[in-house]
């Protein structure tokens, strides 16, 4: 990997944390703080590449973005412009100053992105971009939709935190309660996009799902200090995390030496994470024993049947169609019937499964998706229709965005050819 990708890798994974402790101390000021960041990775990218990368990289990009946000200011109150370059090259300022507070200040920022005044699908896209990262398409991919209108909702969130004055300090009690779901909402579209990346060549990125964990456990943590959270919540909480932990469990078995996807049923279950699936075992326990049942909670049910069957071949299908006939009841939407439509497939009947996939491949929600086509002809394959296959499986092709992805699907519609 060549300096400039090194940077660019660096930027990305360590930027939104720097990012969350410049947004509180311009009060929320989102633009001056994502101003003062790109500023300071410019100032990175040009210092590093001729002195070298410093031994805290994060702790130097966070001086100078600090210092990027005092110049602001000062520019703005029309004082004199700091020389924040020539500063921050003096190596004794650096080892005096420290991220504080990192984690308080990217929870605050959670919270802050997810206040009631702003949409709910503002809210998630907020939060992807500022806590985690994601470029505007990335998020537009999350969605399945228009990269331009993804912008302006971006555009139309900050404008709504400036001109509402929202502070970025932690509300209290209920006011906190009521964000709770779309909180829990940005964690798993994080996780998802860390667990099936859209835009990069690896179909992992494990420092999103990492990151989600994170800030679910937070959450968790929270929890417990608020005054009037429903049960429901409480237990979706750790359902949530559950799910992540089962999924993420597997990470290691889930692609092959080449980089390319290995499907459910032939990933060496040997390299399971034995200590994450415990902790999500247990969590999903946790949750289930407050008995108010929620979305979370069976997805984690339905996680823990596949990664804890001690084969493929043992899979208990019958009890995953009947979870995701319980999910479809609290979620009506057409990715979780496709789910439905598959475990119904595996349980029952392929041809069952396969007719009711056809019929929903025409749902405006998933006919330009890649998923229910390749999810039909895996089921052509089991029925020995190869033809069939291969054609579906070029539909797949026609719409996967993924790279990794494309890999994987590329690798199936041989496989049907023989």
């Amino acid at each position: 990997m060549n300096a400039s990708a090194l940077l660019e890798s660096f930027f990305r994974r360590e930027g939104p944390r720097v990012l969350a402790v410049l947004i509180a101390e311009s009060r929320g000021d989102l633009d001056t703080a994502e101003e003062a960041f790109q500023e300071a990775c410019s100032r990175a990218a040009l210092h590093w590449s001729t002195r070298g990368v410093p031994p805290n990289p994060a702790a130097w990009l966070t001086v100078v973005a600090r210092r990027c946000v005092i110049d602001a200011r000062r520019r703005d109150e029309k004082h004199e412009s700091a020389d924040v370059l020539s500063e921050v090259e003096a190596p004794s300022l650096l080892e005096q100053e420290h991220v504080d507070a990192e984690v308080d200040e990217r929870l605050k920022v959670l919270i802050l992105c997810c206040h009631p005044s702003l949409e709910p699908r503002n809210q998630v896209s907020l939060a992807l971009k500022l806590l985690c990262g994601l470029t505007t398409r990335e998020i537009a991919r999350a969605f399945l939709e228009d990269e331009r209108a993804t912008a302006q909702r971006l555009v139309r969130a900050k404008a709504k935190i400036r001109e509402a004055g929202i502070s970025v300090e932690l509300p209290s009690g209920d006011a906190l309660a009521d964000r709770l779901s779309s909180v829990f909402l940005t964690n798993y579209l994080m996780f998802n996009e860390g667990y099936a990346a859209t835009e990069s060549d690896q179909l992992i990125r494990a420092d999103l799902c990492v990151e989600a964990i994170r800030l679910q456990r937070l959450t968790i943590e929270l929890l417990p200090t608020l005054p009037g959270v429903p049960t429901i919540l409480h237990a979706e909480a750790k359902g949530l995390l559950a799910l992540m932990l089962f999924h993420h469990a597997r990470a290691a078995a889930r692609i092959d030496s080449e980089g390319v996807q290995i499907s459910l049923e032939k990933q060496n279950r040997a390299l399971f994470d034995q200590q994450k699936l415990t902790e999500a075992t247990r969590v999903l326990d946790e949750a289930l024993e407050l008995k108010a049942h929620g979305a979370y909670q069976l997805q984690a049910a339905i996680a823990a049947l596949h990664a804890n069957a001690p084969s493929a071949a043992q899979t208990d299908w019958p009890q995953i169609a009947g979870l995701y006939g319980s999910l479809l009841k609290l979620q009506p939407t057409a990715m979780v019937e496709m789910n439905a439509a598959i475990a119904t497939a595996f349980a029952f009947s392929m041809e069952e499964g396969l007719t009711w996939l056809r019929r929903l491949s025409t749902h405006d929600d998933l006919k330009d998706s890649h998923l229910i086509h390749a999810s039909i002809a895996e089921l052509l394959v089991r029925l020995h229709r190869h033809d069939e296959a291969v054609k579906a499986y070029d539909t797949a092709l026609s719409r996967v965005k993924s790279p990794a992805e494309r890999l994987f699907l590329e690798r199936r519609r041989r496989e049907a050819l023989h």
